[in-house]
């Protein structure tokens, strides 16, 4: 092996000798019986250090050669859902062996790290050609629009089944332990379904939902509720409900109580959570109801009903004043999903 070197040694001394009389690529290539690329190589090396002697590198020189990185970076494009042991039988396959952890340090390295997708509606060609249409007939509508409009939706806040990822800092072999575990409880341990309204100037009404919802249900709720919040917040004669497009909100039955009540109504796009402002509001809400551990279905009502009535003014202010942002996101992504 040293002998081997020594050769190398002299190999590319000659060659840069042979590049300082006047020699060029082709004719020193075909001297010594080398690669042209070989030799420009050298000659590099020798322009921008000054020397054509091996120099010092820190640590093993990579596995991964650069025609194998363009293969994992192609095929993580083609499809984000690759897992990194996938791609190492991939890379196998041209007799590259290298450990996944490799793999995904290299990925890095490009700026492609492994991420928990984001969930969102799914999305036809018609719910997306409905979400630009509305944001564009939007996009310009005055802020007392927005402001007059009356927010409405329905969520199921659950007793102990908060679906967020939670960390705990523990030593090896104490994953059992009481305090470092999270208790369950099958199917959630009970829930409540609460509905809601809110406009720029406010929290509305709030109902908690007995039994299975149907049509009539929802037009009781809507009853009780709708014209004491515009009331209470002191909208214009000219407001608007929001409403989405679940089956008991436009069935026949409910259309024809909100014509003979007089209630406009705001059309919605399909599949366009992003689009309603009230689902910020359910995360304020559940996040404190759920910060005060209520132990039963009956403290969980109770708390849904004394936290949304603490919901600032100010909160629903600042979530309509930015609304068109929302409007210009569903735009900017061609009615596609958005951050929101």
């Amino acid at each position: 092996m040293p002998r081997s070197k020594e050769i190398q040694k002299q190999m590319r001394k000659r060659i840069m000798e042979l590049y300082q009389s006047g020699k060029g690529y082709k004719a020193i290539s075909k001297a010594w019986g080398l690669q042209r690329t070989t030799v420009r190589a050298i000659i590099h090396k020798w322009r921008k250090h000054g020397t054509v002697e091996n120099l010092p590198r820190s640590g093993q020189p990579t596995k991964i050669t650069p025609r194998a990185q363009r293969q994992l970076i192609q095929e993580v494009t083609k499809d984000p859902t690759t897992t990194s042991k996938e791609l190492q039988a991939s890379l196998a396959s041209v007799k590259v062996s290298v450990h996944d952890s490799t793999i995904r340090k290299r990925l890095g390295k490009n700026g492609l790290h492994g991420r928990v997708p984001r969930r969102k509606p799914l999305l036809s060609k018609k719910n997306i050609k409905a979400r630009l249409s509305f944001a564009r007939k939007h996009l310009d509508d005055p802020q007392d629009f927005w402001d007059n409009t009356l927010w409405t939706d329905e969520t199921k806040v659950e007793l102990f089944g908060r679906c967020v990822s939670h960390y705990v800092w523990r030593k090896s072999n104490t994953a059992f332990q009481k305090k470092n575990i999270i208790p369950t409880v099958k199917y959630g341990g009970g829930s409540v379904m609460v509905w809601g309204c809110f406009a720029a100037s406010g929290p509305g009404r709030h109902a908690v939902i007995s039994g299975t919802m149907n049509s009539a249900v929802y037009q009781n709720i809507l009853k009780e509720n709708v014209r004491p919040s515009v009331c209470d917040l002191k909208l214009k004669r000219t407001w608007v409900l929001q409403q989405d497009n679940d089956p008991k909100h436009t069935s026949k039955s409910t259309s024809e109580w909100l014509k003979k009540n007089k209630m406009k109504t705001l059309e919605w796009p399909s599949q366009s959570p992003d689009l309603n402002p009230i689902e910020m509001l359910w995360h304020d809400l559940k996040k404190a109801v759920h910060a005060r551990k209520p132990s039963n279905v009956a403290d969980l009502q109770q708390f849904c009903q004394d936290e949304w009535a603490k919901i600032p003014p100010q909160r629903c202010k600042r979530l309509m004043a930015s609304y068109r942002k929302r409007l210009i996101a569903v735009v900017a992504a061609k009615g596609g999903p958005t951050s929101y």
